[in-house]
């Protein structure tokens, strides 16, 4: 038996216990200021050792309906769909039919040219310069200087959210003009403009949009019968968990109306994501997956973020109390989310929360203190 695999029966064992019941009550506390019966909440899981080790709900899916989180629900998952984005752009490098080195207007060039080559691979690592949606619509915070500024039909600045509206080709007609914020390769600064493009080089270079290739590659393959990239507002989405934020009177609905993808945009639960997890340790897709995995893991440029982290393909790795841990966070509408790996230690974590005042950094924290302090 190698030291991986009997450290992994030691944390079945664990997971099987007494001191398991304690690890899960710990986590059970964490979530103990969320009234169950009235505020929406957090989806919750655990994975270690290839274990879902703590499934649960705290709060409610659906606050009109009464539906309570039982760690099934479907929920979005803002910027932490950007690793899935990256890995189907490295699906179509590992196809040959891409070169990450390339130039992104190789392949978009009814994109602005901005006078210099961005390639594809600093798109991936948030280094080619792109713009934000700052770019796109100043809103609240004014005009910014060299961006678009386009304004809603109603008037006043275009606001993205839940209030005005543009279909993913009217947006893409959009992101087309939008300039560089500054040349590309100087440092890292974050760009959902950039990951909506990767979706556009996808759909163009595939001949699928970015839903149907990364179901047919990454989600169908891997048995994750409940993700996909939703690009269809008035779609049914089954069992999902209703967007909210609080307001003076309780909770008002939070959901957005706008559904391009690349940035964000996939559904997904807990479940699906401890499938996810999984394939990190024992990947399958690919021509050779051991080495997709690899290059999928490896920093796309030297240039740390702002947290002192570097980032891969939709991850950020780096170091905390020690221990090596890569992770990624998302925000949106009614939408926060976090999912954390301690690859070392074969331990994640998964917090999906659908009220946009709750902090799922802070619960991920606390979780995983608690796994490791009951380890000690």
């Amino acid at each position: 038996m190698t030291l991986r695999s009997f450290l992994s029966v030691l944390l079945i064992f664990f997971a099987c216990g007494t001191q398991a019941d304690d690890f899960n009550n710990r986590v059970d506390a964490i979530f103990a200021d969320i009234d169950r019966g009235v505020d929406p909440g957090c989806s919750v899981g655990v994975v270690a050792a290839g274990q879902l080790i703590h499934q649960a709900g705290y709060g409610l899916a659906n606050l009109e309906l009464g539906v309570p989180l039982d760690g099934s629900h479907v929920h979005r998952i803002g910027s932490v769909s950007k690793q899935f984005t990256a890995f189907a752009v490295l699906l179509l490098a590992d196809e040959g039919k891409i070169n990450l080195d390339d130039d992104i207007r190789k392949r978009l060039p009814e994109l602005l040219d901005y006078g210099v080559p961005v390639s594809i691979n600093s798109i991936l690592s948030h280094i080619g310069g792109m713009a934000d949606y700052d770019y796109i619509s100043g809103g609240d915070a004014g005009e910014v200087e060299g961006g678009l500024n386009i304004e809603s039909a109603a008037g006043g600045p275009f606001r993205i959210g839940n209030e005005d509206y543009l279909t993913i080709t009217e947006f893409y007609d959009v992101v087309k003009r939008s300039p560089l914020r500054h040349p590309p390769n100087e440092k890292y600064e974050y760009s959902n403009l950039g990951y909506f493009l990767l979706s556009m080089l996808v759909e163009e270079v595939s001949g699928e949009t970015l839903r149907q290739y990364a179901h047919r590659r990454i989600f169908q393959p891997l048995g994750m019968g409940n993700t996909f990239f939703s690009d269809e507002p008035s779609e049914i989405v089954r069992n999902r968990a209703s967007g909210y934020r609080p307001s003076d009177e309780g909770y008002v609905t939070d959901m957005t109306n706008l559904f391009w993808v690349g940035d964000g945009g996939l559904h997904t639960n807990v479940e699906d994501l401890a499938i996810w997890d999984q394939h990190f340790y024992n990947p399958r897709l690919g021509s050779n997956p051991e080495e997709l995995m690899a290059q999928f893991l490896t920093p796309n440029s030297v240039f740390p973020s702002g947290d002192g982290t570097l980032y891969a393909n939709g991850q950020n790795i780096g170091e905390l109390d020690g221990r090596k841990r890569i992770a990624h966070g998302g925000g949106w509408l009614g939408v926060t989310t976090y999912y954390s790996r301690y690859p070392d230690d074969e331990v994640s974590t998964i917090i999906l929360c659908n009220d946009v005042s709750l902090s799922p950094y802070n619960f991920s924290r606390a979780i995983e203190q608690a796994w490791f302090d009951s380890r000690e």
